[in-house]
């Protein structure tokens, strides 16, 4: 059945778009060619970007193309779109778009990025972008180069934006990085705050217990109980455990938690998977088998600042996991994790700071991904005409 066509909009055989509005062939909107041979051998110094499948890798002395360009990866990493704002030379492992034909070029840059180049894909060994699909392809296009302009510049905005915000992650997770290695070793103290920071062995302050039973199986969203599964420690909770995930049904010879305890998980395919801990702050919940738990005198040690230390000091717990197929991390291993432990009142502060540093970065990666979404929303609505900017 045909699409309703509004006043303003045409039916065609890609749907109904703006009247003012084309269908094209993709070699007729911005035609792709691959790109030129540059052994690493024969690279030399310069400022000209070498754009490989997976972008910018390297530099030269010299410019095989004018930009501004739009390149695309024809073998090994396909489906990336990559716009280059000034002069640059684009590598075998590529094609780059020979002409615009009229087009804006950072318009052409989102439309091809939207378009998925990956679904070009042939060959049986090295994937390869088959070119001749590509320039098949037929899509809409604004004929108004004001138009173009318009949509590429409110995309354009939203990419800056993002990359404020990348960097601000990152500028915030290197200045927690910073703050672990400076208070969790005890080489920066709290100012305010006084007493003897004692390195100790983590076996004369906690006693090694271990979960129970609680296959995967017998996790149920309306279970009674509250639990976790040793495999969620690796995959889906931070170094404080507030909110349990999980519940269960099956409370039989169940194993469970005092408020404070700080969780292990005791097996995985891979060792760096056992350099995990996190405190669970909740009594009474059913924690399964392979956990290994770290029961400590709450007067003597904060759950979560333990935990942040054990994750911060991943080097020495990989030297203590035995195994070579399934890793295996126990209490007896444990017992040898050397720490520096300041007064209880310090350990509180500190893994405080941390912590109001981890909501912080939690805030602005939920900003980034709600970003990334309203931009994908974007892209939906404004190249396939449904929202007009002019």
């Amino acid at each position: 059945m045909s699409e309703a066509v509004r006043a303003g909009y045409k039916q065609t055989e890609v749907g109904v778009i703006p009247e003012d509005w084309e269908v094209k062939s993709l070699g007729n909107i911005a035609p792709l060619q691959r790109g030129f041979d540059l052994p690493e051998s024969q690279l030399l110094d310069g400022d000209c970007p070498v754009v490989y499948s997976n972008g910018i890798m390297n530099f030269h002395k010299c410019a095989m193309v004018k930009g501004p360009g739009v390149v695309t990866g024809r073998s090994g990493t396909l489906g990336k779109v990559h716009y280059v704002d000034r002069d640059y030379w684009p590598h075998n492992t590529s094609l780059w778009v020979t002409s615009f034909c009229g087009n804006e070029p950072r318009f052409v840059y989102y439309l091809y990025a939207a378009i998925g180049f990956s679904r070009f894909t042939s060959g049986s060994g090295v994937p390869t972008l088959n070119r001749n699909d590509a320039h098949a392809y037929r899509t809409i296009i604004p004929s108004s180069s004001t138009e173009q302009r318009a949509i590429a510049t409110a995309l354009s905005d939203t990419d800056a934006l993002l990359a404020k915000l990348d960097a601000l992650i990152a500028k915030k997770c290197d200045l927690k990085v910073a703050a672990m290695q400076q208070l969790l070793t005890g080489q920066t103290r709290l100012p305010g705050l006084s007493g003897a920071c004692e390195v100790k062995l983590l076996g004369d302050v906690s006693t090694f217990l271990k979960g129970k039973g609680l296959p995967k199986s017998s996790l149920t969203p309306s279970g009674a109980e509250p639990c976790i599964h040793y495999g969620e420690l690796f995959t889906r909770y931070p170094e404080t455990i507030g909110e349990i995930i999980s519940r269960t049904n099956d409370s039989r010879d169940s194993f469970r938690s005092i408020e404070n305890d700080v969780l292990m998980p005791t097996s995985d395919v891979t060792p760096r998977g056992l350099a995990k801990a996190s405190c669970v702050r909740v009594d009474d919940v059913i924690l399964g088998g392979d956990i290994l738990v770290i029961r400590s005198d709450r007067k003597c040690v904060y759950g979560p600042f333990l935990s942040y230390v054990i994750r911060s000091e991943e080097g020495q717990v990989l030297q203590l996991v035995s195994g070579s197929t399934v890793f295996h991390l126990y209490g007896s291993d444990m017992k040898k994790f050397t720490f520096s432990m300041p007064p209880l009142q310090e350990q509180t502060a500190i893994a405080t700071l941390l912590s109001d540093m981890d909501t912080e970065l939690t805030a602005h990666k939920a900003r980034s991904d709600k970003t990334r979404a309203l931009k994908q929303g974007m892209m939906q609505e404004l190249l396939t005409g449904r929202i007009r900017l002019i």
